[in-house]
């Protein structure tokens, strides 16, 4: 069973103080008052149907075959036998989030910040000893929408999608290993660049 919404509210106020220095005193009142109200809404909404064979806060390394070390931190992954879905929690509201929910697209070839942690997390895993099958990626958004709604937005993730990242990881490593940096903007008036 799971611990009432006052341990998850208590276990966010402890680490506000923390980190009170962040903040002006308004700020630190505002941002505890919002998380009482927020982290108490999201436990309610979903208490009942949170699975309870997880595992939080999993580290995991791993070396593709051409020798790339990788590495990550999944904030949840949640399992029915050897499938498992990888859940990443989410701050901010999820419309301002669409653009890096969105697989590669002629607008951004890349793919969105979120599509490709979602991909790297699954290849993250296909080294795992206990051949964890990740069937998808779920984002799950903690602060409501504009209509007061909870999202959690699924990735399935192809084949297709885990050869696109994993070129894409092969090419920052080579990068990496030839010290091709990024340069800057290269304007002569820019303060960083010069």
């Amino acid at each position: 069973q799971f611990p009432d919404a006052s341990e998850l509210v208590d276990d966010f106020n402890k680490f506000m103080f923390r980190h009170r220095e962040a903040f002006t005193e308004v700020e630190f009142n505002r941002r505890k008052e919002q998380g009482f109200i927020v982290l108490t809404d999201y436990y309610n909404k979903y208490v009942e149907s949170w699975n309870k064979v997880v595992i939080t806060e999993y580290r995991h390394n791993n070396v593709l075959p051409n020798g790339i070390p990788i590495k990550g931190a999944i904030d949840k992954i949640e399992f029915d036998n050897k499938n498992a879905v990888v859940i990443d929690y989410k701050t901010g509201n999820v419309d301002y989030a669409k653009e890096k929910l969105q697989s590669p697209n002629e607008k951004n070839p890349l793919g969105g910040d979120y599509w490709r942690q979602a991909v790297f997390y699954k290849i993250l895993l296909q080294g795992n000893p206990k051949q964890w099958e990740v069937v998808k990626a779920e984002f799950d958004f903690v602060e409501p929408n504009g209509k007061k709604e909870f999202i959690k937005q699924a990735i399935d993730i192809t084949d297709a999608d885990i050869t696109t990242v994993k070129q894409q990881i092969n090419d920052t490593w080579e990068k990496i290993q030839a010290r091709d940096f990024y340069k800057g903007c290269g304007k002569e008036d820019c303060h960083w660049c010069n």
